[in-house]
């Protein structure tokens, strides 16, 4: 994902080495447990044991029919489950699908496709239940109208076991045109928020923009019939990881300055963190001054890669 992120904002000579960095981090590939087919998908959806199994069976669809068809098969399935894995698997078949879209359909390409919709499959976890409360109009009041759940311990799925409502937002939204626009406005709201909610003991506020962005630039794969849904799930998505990671107060934005948007891509390609250049990659779709503080800030409360 973050060299993919490099890549796309012209830091393509610098992948080596940010590799190279991040390797120690890196696990070993799973083993398989059983192949999984198209008869028993249903029983191995959201085992982790089995992310070999779901890598290896996309990498055979994809082998044999278009990738876009397998996209469109298994979005409206894999939807409902995208806050799995912490919302990376998602923010990883973005990635994929932007640079499908942008080049050549290549071999690895197409093999980093199979690997994102493998691990989202693997990953996959629902969240149903949840009661509406009162929202907004718009999504950046929509987002503050969120209320933080008591944060204890745990990760990911322990806080998000804890959302049990989020406001309503764009419920009423039909056209697939009028959910491609309030999906952008819903990027920007949660990058500008970062500028300002951000804190540096939960990076993982940064999925409230990066997983939204991610179904954004998913969508001109995809048919129309699936954006309004796509918009549905991101809000979620955007709302709960509000909801479990935002701070106790907001802190005053500083603005950045005279800075370019190309200074504030090579401030986190210095510091490294995967987070912060993903970040900085939806920063850099809007370009505006509070989206570049976003950055910014990322940059300032992320502990560098080393």
């Amino acid at each position: 994902m973050a060299v993919e992120a490099l890549a796309a904002n012209g830091r393509s000579a610098a992948v080596h080495r940010w590799l190279d960095l991040y390797a120690p981090r890196l696990e070993e590939f799973p083993a398989g447990v059983e192949a999984v087919t198209d008869a028993d998908w249903r029983s191995a959806l959201g085992d982790p044991r089995r992310a070999a199994d779901w890598i290896g069976y996309f990498g055979r669809r994809i082998a044999e029919q278009p990738w876009r068809e397998v996209l469109t098969l298994w979005w409206p399935r894999l939807l409902p489950g995208m806050y799995g894995g912490s919302t990376h698997p998602v923010i990883r078949v973005g990635h994929a699908v932007r640079t499908l879209l942008a080049g050549e359909e290549t071999g690895p390409r197409l093999t980093e496709l199979a690997h994102g919709l493998g691990y989202w499959a693997a990953r996959h976890h629902p969240v149903a239940g949840l009661v509406p409360t009162p929202g907004a109009d718009s999504a950046a009041a929509a987002l503050d109208a969120v209320a933080p759940v008591a944060k204890g311990e745990g990760g990911f799925p322990d806080r998000l076991g804890r959302v049990r409502s989020l406001p309503v937002w764009a419920a009423g939204v039909t056209d697939p045109a009028e959910a491609r626009h309030r999906l952008t406005e819903l990027v920007r709201a949660a990058t500008h928020r970062y500028a300002t909610h951000g804190h540096g003991d939960e990076t993982m506020l940064v999925h409230a923009a990066t997983a939204p962005n991610a179904v954004l630039r998913t969508l001109p794969a995809l048919p129309e019939a699936l954006w309004v849904p796509g918009l549905r799930a991101a809000w979620t998505a955007s709302a709960a990881v509000t909801a479990m990671y935002a701070p106790d107060a907001p802190v005053a934005c500083a603005p950045p300055g005279r800075i370019t948007p190309e200074e504030v891509v090579e401030r986190a390609l210095a510091h490294g963190d995967e987070h912060v250049i993903k970040l900085t990659d939806t920063a850099m779709d809007f370009g505006d001054e509070q989206s570049l503080a976003a950055a910014l800030r990322a940059v300032e409360l992320s502990e560098p890669l080393r």
